[in-house]
């Protein structure tokens, strides 16, 4: 980097922070800083939920399958991801939307406790809040990375330059400013991304190498293959099912961007230009990563060095900064959303329960209660992002995988299934045996199994059994023991339609914190 891509980075840095200033003046209570009062044009909820979907991780742990793997990269990644959230975008889109409309809840898991019990909900809303700050903590550990091979500055470092501006803008404007600076964020990502494909092409083209010669060259020997490895039919199976739980709410973040727009069909719109750019536009960002054995050598085993090694090569400086902006771009684009997302079911889910001064908070103090825990939430991820490299978490990849993937069933099964009539018959017995024996077998299969197993258990069965666990118990544990009542098949009725006459009508509003320690 010179002294041109260091000012196309700075201010980057001062746009960010000034779109978090302005979006300040349009949050005036707690519903503003989590849900944008429900005020967002689906276009800009679709850009969002788009952009909060990946990060740095595809430019180093991505980077790194697509050198290794070739297009297995997008058949088992990105793909899956645009299936999941198309079946979701009428599935679960407009249920979601009418949590905030007609439940009036300001957290995705707010309503988990009149679906369920307390109990419930704080296993999920602890549990869930303890994985997004392992998730965030790799992408914190992505970005680092990538920025370490540009400036030569340590992960450490790394880590609190880009946290820290990432607190400013998303601490001050809550989710307009989120949103905001995503759009800005695909827009330079898309000019990012293009200056790099046109790149690597006039590269090959230097090379004489044709887009379907270069499929025949002994360095990309098996990268036409859309399944290979460890990265086979039943991981991408795995993942279809993963995505669609996650990405359509399961993470918490998705679920607010469905949850801002003004009704369920704009939810529903949100959610199928998500799909269509999920479809879309990782193609164009992959297609340098899948040349890249190609143009240079990575250093690193796992290749994950080899993007940020590419860019170096290839791009002049200014646009070499501007794709530099576009690694910040999808991972702080994610980081604040997800520290948004946990503050909320912080302040709204489990504050309430821990402390008696927390359930009779006004607007202000709940407020300022959102902001702070936002800041510490992505102190607390920074903190674990230095010790992504440690034995406990190996490589960046497989937190992302490995810990992500497999938890994300036990968690999101009981939350997104919940929405659904199919499932009204499960209570609270399925959805908390199910977490907990998801969570089981996720410990399972990765750590006592996988110790007796020689080369250890394949990874497509540690991201798939603890799901099928969950799953499969959920659901017989609802036609075994049903515990549907008719205060919960209000709450799953107001949730599956917009007619308010007949049972939705009659649901009773959702309980309060209170209520419910009382009933402990």
């Amino acid at each position: 980097m010179n002294s041109l891509d260091w000012v196309v980075l700075i201010g980057y840095f001062g746009i960010m922070v000034a779109i978090g200033v302005w979006s300040h003046k349009r949050v005036d209570n707690v519903s503003d800083f989590f849900t944008a009062g429900g005020k967002m044009p689906w276009w800009l909820s679709g850009i969002s939920h788009h952009m909060s979907g990946y990060s740095a991780v595809m430019f180093t742990g991505y980077a790194g399958i697509a050198y290794t793997y070739g297009v297995t990269s997008f058949v088992t990644w990105s793909f899956p991801i645009a299936i999941g959230i198309a079946i979701g975008a009428n599935l679960f889109a407009p249920r979601i939307n009418r949590l905030r409309s007609r439940l009036h809840v300001a957290s995705p898991l707010e309503y988990l406790k009149n679906r369920y019990n307390l109990p419930t909900q704080q296993a999920l809303a602890w549990s869930g809040m303890l994985l997004k700050i392992v998730d965030v903590a790799a992408k914190w550990a992505a970005i680092a990375t990538l920025l370490s091979v540009f400036t030569g500055i340590s992960l450490n470092q790394g880590i609190l330059i880009t946290g820290a501006i990432t607190a400013v803008y998303c601490t001050i404007g809550g989710l307009w400013a989120d949103a905001l600076t995503e759009l800005g964020q695909f827009i330079i990502q898309l000019l990012a991304g293009v200056s790099m494909f046109v790149a690597v092409v006039i590269k090959l083209d230097d090379k004489n190498i044709g887009f379907l010669d270069a499929w025949n060259r002994p360095e990309l020997q098996g990268h036409g293959k859309p399944l290979v490895g460890q990265y086979g039919a039943v991981f991408l199976l795995a993942f279809l099912f993963i995505k669609l739980f996650e990405y359509n709410g399961g993470m918490l973040n998705q679920a607010q961007r469905y949850m801002a727009t003004g009704s369920p069909r704009e939810a529903t719109r949100s959610a199928r230009l998500s799909a269509v750019l999920w479809l879309v536009w990782p193609a164009v960002l992959f297609f340098p990563m899948w040349m890249s054995p190609l143009l240079v050598h990575a250093q690193k085993p796992d290749g994950s060095d080899s993007y940020g090694l590419m860019t170096e090569q290839l791009l002049p400086h200014g646009l070499l900064g501007l794709v530099i902006v576009g690694f910040f771009s999808h991972t702080m684009a994610m980081c604040s959303s997800d520290a948004n997302a946990i503050a909320a079911v912080f302040t709204r889910d489990v504050a309430p329960v821990l402390s008696a001064k927390a359930r009779s908070w006004n607007e202000r103090r709940g407020l300022i209660a959102a902001r702070v825990t936002t800041v510490v939430f992505l102190g607390l991820s920074m903190a674990v992002a230095t010790q992504v490299n440690s034995p406990t978490f190996k490589d960046i990849i497989t937190v992302v995988i490995k810990w992500v993937a497999g938890l994300m069933g036990p968690i999101a099964i009981p939350m997104m299934l919940g929405l659904l009539r199919p499932f009204r018959k499960s209570g609270p017995t399925a959805a908390l045996t199910s977490w907990a024996m998801g969570l089981l077998a996720f410990w399972l299969v990765n750590y006592p199994i996988s110790w007796n197993v020689d080369g250890g258990v394949p990874l497509q069965y540690q991201v798939s059994i603890p799901l099928a666990v969950s799953l499969v118990l959920y659901i017989g544990i609802g036609f075994v023991k049903p515990e549907d009542t008719p205060e919960r098949d209000d709450i799953i009725e107001r949730i599956n339609t917009d007619d308010d006459s007949g049972a939705a009508a009659a649901v009773p509003a959702p309980a309060t914190a209170q209520d419910d320690v009382q009933r402990l």
